[in-house]
């Protein structure tokens, strides 16, 4: 059984870093040197992206997330697109913050087309969030149930819930950390 992410625990997520720890993730993962994760999301789901990325630094990943990136232009532009790009084509994992806001975004959609293409669906991972952990059925739906996602639960042989990238048409999961690894 694995469980999906809910609003809630995003919140309890960052509820658990001090203002200071937040503001020295949010400096530090956009910056973009040396990064091998490239996190995307919807502008209209900032709040929760703290969190998130210290739950992937937790396990691994040094995340870049162009949330306080001072060298994105103000407005975004053709020369936002390009660090964008360039800074996903040096990143060896993608990872999507996907709620409802996504659909509504220019940018996610983009990315997700860019890190696929560049990556590979096995280096793309959606880490779907929603009010409950039951309502999840459209992080499944048209190109997005292409990729796996990142789950909370239970491994064959751990014995302990773990975060994992869960695939849902095998059926498979690998820890999470594995996966930012490899």
């Amino acid at each position: 059984m694995v469980d999906f992410v809910t609003f809630n625990d995003l919140k309890r997520f960052n509820d658990d870093l001090t203002i200071n720890e937040q503001a020295i993730i949010k400096s530090r993962s956009s910056s973009r040197s040396s990064k091998d994760t490239f996190l995307s999301h919807s502008s209209k789901d900032s709040e929760y992206l703290p969190g998130v990325v210290k739950l992937l630094e937790n396990h691994g990943a040094s995340v870049y997330c162009d949330l306080g990136d001072e060298s994105l232009p103000e407005t975004p532009s053709t020369e936002t697109a390009k660090i964008i790009k360039n800074q996903i084509h040096e990143s060896r994992r993608l990872i999507v913050l996907v709620t409802t806001n996504s659909k509504d975004s220019k940018w996610v959609p983009w990315e997700l087309g860019i890190g696929d293409s560049r990556l590979s669906t096995a280096n793309v991972a959606l880490f779907p969030a929603a009010s409950s952990s039951y309502e999840q059925s459209w992080a499944k739906q048209e190109y997005l149930g292409l990729y796996r996602h990142i789950v909370w639960g239970r491994i064959q042989g751990e014995p302990k819930p773990l975060w994992m990238v869960y695939d849902h048409h095998a059926n498979t999961a690998t820890k999470l950390s594995e996966w930012l690894k490899g």
